[in-house]
């Protein structure tokens, strides 16, 4: 019934102990690591391509695309790798080809001094400027397609897309569950929480990128195909599918990476129960930004945010019953239960040594 894959984007560290980004690594840098990934024929056409022949394997450089005046693609500016899995019947299956995707892509990059390292916004930078400036046909494109008119933001970011997929639902129902994921996203974004770092200092709170992302960039995205192009009203929540394989699929767009797989597998199966769920009534096309910010600044110790984050995995809990998914909810119901998140570990380790990159090496512990 249900389908699941993930998205995962990879920031790393240099052999120097820098951290690589748009500001001192070019796209050749990482163009090397991609060019020694292996190509699976059979993802194709699940995996989308795109015009540019940078999407070509499950791995690829995340980044912006520069274009000449003509329309020419020229190069693409890097933030990182994004590892992307093929669609899969289960949650452990998506998990499972993550896990195996993350560790071919840490042994080649270490043929090239570089490691990956979980960040959701970049720690040091707080503005990336296009060098050279937009060109005539590149500011047409950036009027013409509303992602683009953020991805300057979207290069200091790193975060997951948690898709799934159910079975012969409609596009106005899987609109329904977008329109619901997206109301009670701030509540469900605490699991990730790691971004507690901004200008190469500790930030007021928990996630910098949750805090500045909302109302930039969508909390969810509905893929709806052809037929259906009148819901497409807000640019914001749907889109159309680019590839049949798009079609009716729910991406959740909001949480911040994490380090632990079992995590994201919890998040899976929240969604999954969210999207079953018959009780609860909130539905929204945008986050709420108030609870959202504070969300991000709080996480569960704000009584609020605490309270509708227990209420939300419990309706999941119920809707999911006896499914055996149902499981990987314990890691979730651990930090509400600590009313933690991720973030906190980064903090406490900030603390200890007095510095980001201590926390930075730390990271991917649980992947190996």
């Amino acid at each position: 019934m249900f389908t699941f894959g993930i998205e995962h984007e990879v920031a790393f560290m240099q052999g120097s102990g820098a951290f690589a980004d748009f500001a001192n690594t070019s796209f050749e840098a990482f163009d090397q690591i991609i060019a020694r990934l292996p190509l699976y024929c059979q993802d194709y056409p699940q995996l989308h391509v795109g015009d540019a022949g940078i999407r070509v394997k499950r791995w690829y450089i995340e980044g912006v695309e520069r274009f000449s005046k003509d329309g020419r693609f020229t190069t693409c500016v890097p933030k990182g790798i994004e590892i992307r899995t093929t669609i899969h019947s289960s949650i452990q299956g998506a998990i499972d080809e993550l896990a195996t995707s993350f560790r071919l892509l840490r042994t080649v990059a270490a043929a090239y001094g570089m490691t990956p390292v979980l960040v959701s916004f970049n720690p040091y930078r707080s503005i990336f400027v296009y060098d050279p400036p937009l060109n005539a046909y590149e500011y047409q494109l950036h009027q013409a397609e509303p992602d683009r008119q953020t991805e300057h933001f979207a290069m200091l970011t790193y975060g997951p897309d948690l898709n799934f997929s159910v079975r012969d639902l409609s596009s106005t129902a899987a609109l329904d569950i977008g329109r619901k994921l997206t109301f009670y996203s701030a509540f469900i974004v605490p699991f990730s929480y790691s971004s507690p770092f901004y200008n190469g200092a500790l930030w007021h709170g928990l996630s910098a990128r949750t805090f500045l992302r909302t109302g930039q960039r969508p909390a969810v995205r509905v893929f709806v195909d052809q037929n259906d192009q009148m819901l497409i009203d807000n640019p914001s929540l749907t889109k159309l599918a680019r590839t049949p394989c798009e079609a009716g699929r729910i991406e959740f767009k909001a949480c911040d990476s994490c380090d632990d797989l079992a995590i994201y597998a919890g998040l899976l199966a929240l969604l999954k129960g969210l999207a079953l769920d018959q009780t609860l009534p909130g539905r929204a096309t945008l986050p709420d930004e108030e609870f959202s910010i504070r969300s991000a600044q709080h996480g569960f110790a704000d009584e609020e945010i605490w309270s509708q984050a227990c209420q939300v995995v419990q309706a999941a809990q119920t809707a999911l019953q006896d499914d055996h998914d149902a499981c990987h909810l314990a890691p979730l119901i651990a930090l509400l239960e600590r009313r933690e998140t991720p973030a906190h570990a980064f903090i406490r380790r900030f603390q200890q040594s007095g510095a980001i990159l201590p926390v930075l090496q730390q990271t991917y512990q649980y992947w190996h």
